[in-house]
């Protein structure tokens, strides 16, 4: 059996597992990369940017539907998915290119096979032993489903729903969350009858009520059913469609069930627990550090509880690498973590809702929303919601919570806000170039602060 050594071995080449390999090559390390399938992992072949490549195609539909209101000739003819598809895999397939390139300037040893750590600082692929002085796990996660709902046929998960090669006339959503939302987002715009099911009270169930009303909203004006409060009971599918139960008793009948209950860790099945890696409900347990209860053996992404974006992968990759590196770096604070939804309005937050708040300092704390009616550029853009801001007691903004369309963008201002714990009295003399939808975020400081402008009382 063949035995290789390197400073670092990562098993798992998605966002949080390359992101660590690139920083840990960039600070001198010996870097060996496991990855079964493709560099890249779910967010890039199978998640976030197929899913917005998606997203993109929709709003170009509803832009050319919507043409003539703002006096330009254009004509909808429909969807060709085919088309839709090149778009979106050769989006895919030049990042995909280009991070293979970024992984042979960094000099990491790619390794292509199914890993299986086998304890201490080892991990075995294809009867080759890989030992490092240190091991990241990075295995990611799957597409969820529930009890007695097995996936196949007209029942489909998100990855089957992105390669697609027909545009289906009517589809149930099943989950209210981002995923749910996005494709429910999706294939209205291109036309197709769509009714969510959630479970919990309402849409997006983590964001803030505000964000959760705003969106429902928006999802009635666009036609989109969704049921709320309401529980999933079984599915049977035929040649010819699904038919979905509820607990109400209810009835739908639908070409497709898309099942977007959240993703799982995908921990089983690479020899953790065997190897004496704590677990629990199938999350690696990890330190503030991302270390596990192994010496040297740390994990990152969605492996290891809590928001199960790439984003936050990619920053815990980076982090460990530092770790490794002696560099000390700071702890990441997981309400700090910026959150987007994608969907047609988009939902973006950063920090604590204003429950969590109450939860967290009492009822004192201070809420302030700002209406996108007041702001000169959403309205070219023809889109409405909001921002609104969650304050402590005699303290900073704790939570900034936006939607609208392209309000995805503003979440690096909001981040930094939330970050540096920024009073609105901090914010408020900003200047926001005019007209931008980021003026929304300076109108909202400037009301807390006691300035309001365009601000009807």
């Amino acid at each position: 059996m063949t035995d290789t050594s390197a400073d670092l071995v990562i098993l798992g080449g998605g966002s949080g597992g390359y992101a660590a390999a690139f920083r840990a090559a960039e600070l001198g390390l010996s870097v060996t990369l496991i990855e079964k399938d493709k560099l890249g992992g779910t967010c890039l072949h199978r998640g976030c940017i197929p899913t917005k490549a998606l997203l993109h195609a929709a709003e170009v539909a509803d832009e050319t539907r919507e043409a003539e209101a703002v006096g330009v000739k254009a004509v909808f003819e429909g969807i060709d998915i085919a088309g839709v598809n090149k778009y979106k895999d050769g989006i895919v397939a030049r990042l995909y290119k280009g991070l293979q390139g970024l992984a042979k300037a960094h000099k990491v040893n790619l390794v292509e096979g199914s890993g299986t750590f086998v304890g201490g600082t080892t991990v075995e692929v294809d009867g080759t032993r890989y030992t490092g002085k240190n091991v990241i796990l990075a295995t990611g996660s799957y597409s969820r489903t529930l009890p007695g709902l097995e996936l196949g046929g007209r029942i489909i998960a998100s990855e089957q729903a992105l390669s697609l090669d027909y545009v289906p006339k009517k589809v149930v959503v099943l989950g209210g969350g981002v995923i749910g939302v996005e494709f429910a987002s999706v294939w209205a715009s291109f036309g197709v009858d769509v009714t969510i099911v959630e479970a919990l009270p309402r849409l997006v169930p983590n964001e803030d009520e505000f964000a959760s009303k705003q969106l429902e909203r928006a999802f009635r004006r666009r036609k989109i059913a969704f049921k709320t409060g309401v529980k999933f009971t079984g599915a049977k599918q035929d040649d010819n469609g699904v038919s979905v139960s509820l607990e109400s008793g209810e009835t739908i009948e639908a070409d497709l069930l898309l099942v977007a209950v959240g993703r799982g860790p995908n921990s089983a099945g690479h020899g953790y627990e065997e190897a004496g890696v704590e677990i629990e409900r199938g999350f690696v347990l990890t330190d503030e550090r991302l270390r596990t209860n192994l010496p040297n053996v740390y994990a990152v992404g969605d492996i290891v509880r809590g928001l199960q974006l790439a984003h936050r992968g990619f920053q815990q990759g980076i982090f460990v690498a530092e770790e490794i590196a002696g560099q000390n770096p700071r702890v990441i604070d997981e309400s700090g973590i910026p959150r987007v939804t994608y969907s047609h309005p988009e939902v973006a937050s950063v920090g604590l809702t204003e429950s969590q708040a109450k939860d967290k300092y009492g009822s004192d704390v201070t809420t302030f929303t700002y209406d996108l009616g007041g702001n000169g550029k959403s309205q070219i853009l023809k889109t409405s919601g909001g921002v609104k801001l969650v304050k402590a007691p005699d303290g900073p903004v704790v939570g900034v919570h936006m939607v609208g369309d392209r309000v995805g963008e503003l979440i690096g201002e909001a981040q930094l806000i939330y970050s540096w714990e920024a009073f609105p009295e901090d914010v408020a003399p900003l200047i926001h170039a005019h007209p931008t939808q980021t003026e929304a975020l300076g109108e909202a400081f400037l009301a807390l602060a006691g300035k309001p402008l365009h601000v009807h009382s």
